[in-house]
Order: C-alpha cells, then structure tokens, then sequence
C-alpha cells in the first residue's frame, strides 16, 4: 500500500497538479492538507471517477483536511480530541483497512507566526492535545500513523538555511522540543530515519526564488506507532511536483507498506 501526504494550498487552485500526481504516482492512501474547502464544495467526483473514497473535514476558506483512499475506510472522526471549541479544521483520522488496518491521523499543525502571540500560543495548545492523541494511539500497540504538515522543523539540516528560522514558529525551541516529546513515546519519523543526510525538503516558499535556488525546509512528516514503521519497505519525497504548473509550496511525501 502507498500512503502519501500532500497540503495542496486550496483545493481549487491547485486541482489540476493535484489530479497529475494522483495519476502519475497511484497512492492508495492520500491525506491532504489546506484544503480550503467546505466539505459540500469539495470536488468529490474528481477523485471518486478514480477510485478514490472521499473524506473530508472542511473549513470555508483556511485550513481543512481530507482523506482519499482506494481502500475501505472505517471509523471516520473529525476533529483533535481534547477541544470541542475549536472551530479550526486541521484533523481527520479514520481506519484503512488492508491485510492490516491501519490508523491513519492526517493533521495541520498551527503554523503559530506571528511569535509571541495567541497564534503561538495556540500552537503549542494544540501540540499538547496532539501528544495527547499519541499517547492513546501507542498505547493501543496497533498500526497507526499520523501524518501531514506539521509545521515543525526538527532539525537545523532540515532547513538549507536554519540560521534564517531562528525567530520562526517552526523553528523556534518550544516547537522543537514539543516535537520531541511527541516522537519521544515511540514514534518513528520515517523518512528521517531511513535518510538522516541534509538536503531534503518539502517546501519551498513562492517568495524570493525559494524553489529555484533550493531554499526548502522539512515540514511534513509521518510519526510511525512500531507496529506501523515496521510495515514500511520504502519512503520518499515527489520533489519534482514543486516545479510543476501551478503548484503547491509544498510537494507530497510518500510511504510504501506491506499493508
């Protein structure tokens, strides 16, 4: 089974790339990211000719996050628990069900700039209920994995030049160490581990010549449960999507199991 994530930047703007990688790199399992969309706008139909089953969790304009998937999925919930209050779509999870199922956790992390601020602060607010989540989710010691854009650089090599984010809620300490202590209960980041060298990015801002001159940063990852990262034969990152017609700033990171 392929499983990728991918935040489009608008579902409407970015329809046509998205649709091209769908069918040049058949994922059976795509989570996605800002989509910008109320759910009863989304372009099901597009993803459902393809074999795709739809879910998303919606927001007009900002945020919103979905799941298409060519396997069944099960036990669809939206929303971080922990927060009945929070109108801000940036969580979906549902189970796939393969040789094995599968928990599948596609998030949007606050981006939490400008800092200090209540945006920071609810970025770290929203960290604490998401280590919350893991804690349930390795203690089931099942399959699991949460993935998406999670608005964290986890270390200077992750960034062509970490000295210019020293100030950035992405990069800042408290984010990091946030980070850290979600990956601490067990969870491997896999593409990290499988490629610990410098030099690999998912992003690169529209500002600047950021894509042509490689100014990239790692921002989207998945945190593996054991039970998951032990499925895993291969991982990746589709780099060449960000050179495409319209694309997003982002560029889709994949994973093969045996699932």
């Amino acid at each position: 089974m392929k499983l990728a994530t991918f935040n489009i930047n608008g579902i409407k703007a970015r329809a046509e790339s998205l649709l091209n990688w769908l069918d040049t790199a058949q994922p059976d399992v795509a989570v996605l990211q800002e989509i910008k969309s109320v759910d009863e706008n989304f372009p099901r139909d597009l993803f459902e000719d393809r074999g795709y089953q739809v879910e998303t969790h919606g927001q007009k304009s900002f945020n919103g996050v979905a799941i298409l998937s060519k396997l069944p999925l099960e036990d669809v919930s939206r929303g971080l628990p922990g927060d009945p209050q929070d109108e801000q779509a940036r969580w979906i999870e549902a189970t796939v069900v393969g040789k094995t199922a599968l928990r599948v956790c596609g998030l949007y992390l606050p981006n939490g700039n400008p800092v200090p601020g209540p945006k920071y602060d609810y970025k770290l607010a929203w960290m604490d209920r998401l280590h919350a989540r893991a804690t349930e989710l390795m203690a089931a010691e099942e399959p699991a994995v949460m993935l998406g854009d999670y608005n964290v650089i986890p270390q200077p090599q992750d960034a062509a030049h970490p000295e210019k984010w020293t100030q950035d809620a992405l990069f800042l300490p408290q984010s990091r160490a946030a980070w850290q202590r979600i990956v601490n209960l067990g969870f491997t980041e896999i593409f990290g581990t499988r490629h610990p060298e410098p030099g690999h990015y998912t992003f690169w801002d529209y500002q600047a010549g950021a894509w042509q001159r490689n100014n990239g940063i790692r921002i989207d990852h998945m945190l593996m449960t054991p039970q998951c990262a032990d499925l895993v034969t291969d991982t990746g990152i589709d780099k060449e999507v960000r050179g495409g017609n319209k694309p997003s700033d982002h560029v889709p990171l994949w994973a093969v199991l045996d699932l």
